[in-house]
């Protein structure tokens, strides 16, 4: 049950990161947070699949850091793609 935790506070931190980083209005707001929870959970699952137990700091610290680190870049690069498209899409169809 405690891979819960990692599930929550990965949303929490997403959902975080949705709000503090630019470009929002060019993607969803359940992005970050699912995206949050499922880097959160697959750490844990990793962590739990090679044999470290909860009774051992490293599964906690990492479950929390990944999602603290993955979660902006991933955004950053999906807000910059976004950028990108809308702007070639722009000069398609010669909209100013």
């Amino acid at each position: 049950m405690d891979i819960l935790l990692a599930f929550i506070f990965g949303g929490a931190a997403g959902a975080v990161f949705h709000f503090l980083m630019p470009g929002r209005v060019s993607r969803g707001a359940a992005l970050a947070t699912i995206l949050g929870a499922v880097v959160g959970g697959l750490v844990w699952l990793a962590f739990t699949w090679a044999g470290v137990t909860t009774a051992s700091p490293w599964i906690w610290i990492v479950s929390i850091a990944a999602p603290l680190v993955v979660v902006p870049l991933v955004l950053l690069a999906l807000t910059r793609a976004r950028a990108t498209h809308d702007a070639r899409e722009r000069l398609r169809l010669k909209i100013s």
